[in-house]
């Protein structure tokens, strides 16, 4: 296989740690010529040391303009030749907490770094996709399918990924350009922890009305992420999707990954309002 894919390029960005990192490295190793989107020089040499010569690194920061650009020059500049035959949007952060209280710069943020920058960077690099006929991979979640209490600004970012995603699938087909979803249910990735650091560390700040209204229902939340956590999948039920999503002469358009991205396919599809509330409701006590 690495032979016949030594002229394929693929874009990862959030390259750094978790699903990013594993794609990169797994790619490398198949054979691709794999450009990581990464955010610190640390994270770059780290990448680096653990991979082949191949593999390179570019800085982006998929939510400021002129990171975008300063990036796509550089890979213009490597792939003007060939053109790009994947990028996979994977960068993201979670923004947690009660809509009532959210801080509103929070917010935006979260929309800005899971639904904007991903359509600015795409934007970018898609004359390069167009000229490889290549493939773009969006990274989602089960909270693109259903929406759950104190997770509203990311299944928001996540939702509006997946529409965004059938628009472009649907527009980029006279190209032959495949988009495809990955929805994975909770990954053993640093984003997990940082979420349930983040999601305390707002909690903190919040207001006391907050507190006395919300307080029962944040610790059975977060006593729920302890418990989760002990049962997650690793990254690699995730790379062998993408690897799939970019290999396959029929790549899927959507990727359910693991028991929790069924199951929230169901619900999403099946279940009446009511019962998905009441179902949800109950299994987060709340």
């Amino acid at each position: 296989m690495s032979q016949s894919m030594h002229s394929k390029t693929i874009v990862i960005t959030g390259a750094s740690t978790g699903i990013g990192r594993a794609c990169a490295l797994h790619l490398d190793k198949l054979g691709f010529q794999v450009i990581a989107g990464i955010r610190t020089e640390t994270d770059a040499a780290s990448l680096q040391q653990a991979s082949s010569d191949r593999l390179t690194t570019v800085h982006i920061d998929i939510a400021k303009s002129d990171s975008i650009l300063r990036a796509t020059n550089i890979i213009e500049t490597q792939l003007k030749s060939v053109g790009l035959y994947g990028l996979i949007n994977n960068a993201g952060i979670v923004i947690a907490g009660p809509l009532e209280f959210v801080p509103i710069d929070a917010l935006r943020s979260q929309l800005e770094i899971n639904v904007v920058g991903h359509i600015a960077i795409t934007q970018a690099l898609l004359p390069l996709l167009r000229q490889a006929k290549g493939r773009i991979i969006n990274m989602s979640s089960v909270s693109g399918r259903v929406a759950t209490p104190f997770l509203g600004p990311y299944a928001a970012s996540k939702f509006a990924l997946e529409a965004l995603s059938d628009s472009m699938r649907l527009e980029l087909m006279p190209w032959e350009i495949n988009v495809s979803v990955i929805e994975p249910g909770p990954i053993s990735t640093p984003i997990w922890s940082k979420s349930i650091e983040a999601t305390k560390l707002m909690i903190d700040k919040l207001p006391e009305k907050a507190k006395v209204l919300y307080g029962p229902a944040f610790e059975a939340a977060l006593r729920r992420g302890d418990n989760v956590e002990q049962s997650m999948s690793t990254p690699e039920v995730v790379v062998r999707a993408v690897v799939h999503a970019l290999t396959s002469r029929k790549p899927r358009i959507r990727y359910r990954i693991g028991i929790s991205g069924v199951v929230a396919d169901i619900f999403a599809r099946f279940l009446p309002d009511v019962l998905k509330d009441w179902l949800i409701k109950r299994q987060r006590k709340i």
